[in-house]
């Protein structure tokens, strides 16, 4: 299954064609497509009409740096701002989390919007893309925090996406623009990385968002399409080992640098889907259409997706009446 990105704030022919095709499982919006809430409410109406079939309509809405909608929104901290509360007030911060959590997918929800890709649970290690995303470098406090912020998303009637497995933050590079390899063995990762994974899982995670970092003493090729990763790892059997993960695992985009040791645009869908992702993130739009010829033949589900559709439907009318709303605003609407 594909999701794909679109070019601008309203669909046009070829993107609509593009939403006929069976292996067409949903959209990723970002700040190229957004105007205004009552646009990007439009824009996701249009695509839901324009699909013969349910369309998971997500975005990255995390707060800080990366917040595709701003104009009529919270001003989100960045998660880093709560794992320095922590060392003051761990409860305080932790609850601050959970709150930061409800606002951020109430208001995406409130936008006709499914799924923000949230939360980050890489460790702040010094990685270049990941920054101040993380909310912390000690692997016990990311899980507590991992824990408080899918409780948070599952409030507002949100699935929670854990990203990057197996751990992004502690290699340097940024896969966006670089390839990045982290040389430790897997003891080392379990015994940090893995460990927020771990408890978001078992707080309900709903979804896993691979990193196209290469780990080559576990396995040999980025965790997006590893089998090791992602069948023994992620989703294996506790009593060996895995993590017993059950639900829906994502590739990251596959327009980034990092991806493209799997060779060109079909051989990379094919890996990912091949070492089992369900989903592969097409954000480019110029790789959509070679995207999609890429699937032709093969056995898909997309309606594996419609367990992350957003539950309810409280419009922006709705939230803003909502007096936890009201208690819970983060900073001034950007």
């Amino acid at each position: 299954m594909l999701v794909i990105g679109v070019a601008g704030t309203e669909l046009n022919a070829q993107e609509r064609d593009w939403l006929q095709h069976d292996a067409c499982a949903g959209v990723i919006l970002f700040t190229r497509n957004f105007a205004s809430k009552a646009q990007v409410a439009e824009l996701s109406a249009a695509i839901r009409e324009a699909a013969p079939r349910p369309q998971l309509v997500c975005v990255d809405q995390e707060g800080g740096r990366v917040q595709r909608f701003r104009e009529g929104y919270s001003a989100l901290p960045p998660l880093e701002e709560f794992g320095r509360q922590y060392a003051q007030d761990p409860a305080a911060a932790l609850a601050r989390a959970r709150e930061h959590a409800w606002v951020m997918a109430s208001e995406v929800r409130a936008s006709g919007v499914d799924l923000s890709f949230a939360p980050v649970v890489d460790l702040g290690r010094g990685n270049r893309a990941i920054g101040d995303r993380a909310f912390s470098g000690d692997p016990q406090v990311a899980a507590e925090f991992a824990r408080a912020y899918v409780r948070g998303m599952h409030d507002a009637g949100m699935a929670a996406t854990l990203k990057h497995f197996p751990g992004h933050g502690t290699v340097l590079e940024d896969t966006h623009v670089d390839h990045a390899v982290d040389d430790r063995p897997l003891e080392q990762i379990r015994a940090a990385d893995l460990v927020p994974f771990e408890a978001g899982i078992a707080a309900g995670a709903d979804a896993v968002m691979l990193a196209h970092v290469v780990y080559p003493q576990v396995a040999p090729e980025p965790a997006g399409y590893s089998r090791v990763w992602i069948e023994d790892i992620l989703r294996g059997d506790p009593a060996s080992g895995g993590l017993g993960f059950r639900g829906v695992v994502f590739s990251d985009d596959i327009g980034m640098a990092a991806a493209f040791s799997a060779g060109g645009v079909k051989a990379r869908v094919d890996a990912h889907l091949d070492a089992g992702c369900d989903v592969v993130l097409v954000c480019h739009p110029e790789l959509v259409a070679e995207s999609l010829a890429a699937v032709e033949g093969r056995k898909l589900n997309t309606m594996a997706l419609t367990g992350l559709i957003g539950r309810g439907a409280m419009g922006w009318d709705g939230l803003l009446a909502d007096a936890r709303y009201a208690q819970s605003r983060f900073g001034d609407v950007a």
